[in-house]
């Protein structure tokens, strides 16, 4: 790997959950640092400091964006803030930019970002970690391969999981902070079937509720407006159809992620578990992912473990792919890497989500190709 004379400094707007997983992986990686910070909340900025003793937090994102100089920006802020802050660093500091999905919760906001995306004149990179699991690299290498699955007709991707985490203000209950389920956890699906199928999506039929989390709760007066399950077909130009079964409320699952991509010549599963930390330790060693081929002809099915390091694995909870993806980034900052989740690539995830969540609201097919949903209008 490249090094440079003195380590690369990044900046980083949030420090929450996953601004935390971020640090926690940026520490493995070789020749990073994190130097400055804008996080509102008391408790975040404690628990950063604990893990970056020399920090320096800023009073706005301004203030971060006027006078840090740094290599490289990462925003881990609520989804709803993504896209103003992008804006703030196109204006004030542009700098290679890791955000964290989704890129945004609206189509004004979509509009805005693809407008300025033709003047952008630096890297943007959409963290899409699912992508970068090393049990879903293993599968997309063989999907990749002719002679595994011949030529790819369907996909299927479920997640079975837990209920959303606690966020600081409970932000992430309610739908026009979130951009909605179907924006906010799923826009990492709609990403994957968007690069297995190597096609535009055409059309978009949902259907969904809120079935058993969050019933009770009340924040600021209101009850969340979450959906929890839901079911989502996806048409695609090529022909290809995929499907998206989500349920939030079975983490008694064995695995969190299968994903199944059938071809003309065979099936390829790949299944995922939680992350580590939520499997109960009476229960023995957690499961581990695998993937499992199954030709049509001859018949006979062969499985195989993916093995992810300890130490990354140990250092969030999607696989070690926040690692991988950090690493591949860093490499953009240096120039020497292409950004390989572009401005456009998050947009279509949003997109996508954002005609789903309308489909439930409708109960009717969204189209991607024409009306206020058109792919045309926003690219």
């Amino acid at each position: 790997m490249k090094t440079e004379k003195r380590p690369l400094q990044y900046g980083m707007i949030g420090c929450g959950m996953m601004g935390q997983e971020h640090v926690r992986n940026m520490k493995l990686l070789d020749n990073v640092e994190l130097t400055h910070a804008y996080e509102p909340d008391d408790a975040m900025r404690m628990q950063m400091r604990q893990r970056v003793p020399l920090i320096q937090f800023h009073e706005s994102v301004e203030s971060l964006l006027c006078d840090a100089k740094v290599d490289a920006w990462v925003i881990a802020s609520p989804n709803f803030r993504h896209a103003e802050q992008i804006e703030l660093i196109s204006e004030l500091q542009p700098r290679p930019t890791l955000v964290e999905k989704p890129l945004c919760t609206s189509t004004g906001q979509l509009k805005r970002l693809l407008q300025l995306n033709k003047n952008f004149h630096f890297p943007i990179w959409v963290a899409m970690e699912y992508r970068y699991m090393p049990p879903l690299s293993a599968m997309l290498e063989e999907i990749r391969n002719p002679s595994c699955l011949g030529q790819l007709k369907t996909l299927s991707i479920r997640e079975h999981r837990f209920p959303f985490l606690v966020k600081v203000g409970n932000w992430n209950r309610f739908n026009v902070n979130s951009g909605g389920t179907l924006v906010e956890k799923c826009c990492h699906f709609f990403d994957l079937m968007n690069l297995i199928t190597q096609s535009q999506a055409t059309k978009v039929f949902a259907s969904g509720g809120i079935e058993v989390n969050h019933l009770d709760e009340i924040y600021f007066g209101k009850k969340p407006d979450i959906i929890d399950q839901a079911f989502v077909i996806v048409e695609f130009a090529n022909g290809m159809r995929a499907t998206l079964d989500l349920c939030m409320f079975a983490e008694g699952s064995l695995f969190q992620e299968e994903i199944s991509a059938v071809g003309s010549a065979g099936k390829l599963e790949c299944k995922i578990p939680g992350p580590d930390r939520f499997w109960p330790e009476d229960l023995g060693k957690p499961p581990k992912p695998e993937l499992i081929f199954s030709p049509r002809f001859p018949k006979g099915v062969s499985r195989k473990e993916i093995v992810v390091d300890p130490l990354i694995l140990a250092a969030g909870d999607h696989h070690g792919s926040t690692f991988y993806q950090h690493q591949r980034f860093q490499q953009v900052v240096l120039g020497d890497g292409k950004t390989e989740v572009n401005l456009e690539d998050g947009s279509l995830a949003v997109l996508q989500g954002l005609a789903a969540q309308e489909s439930i609201k409708t109960g009717q097919a969204i189209s991607l190709v024409e009306g206020a949903y058109s792919l045309d209008q926003f690219l």
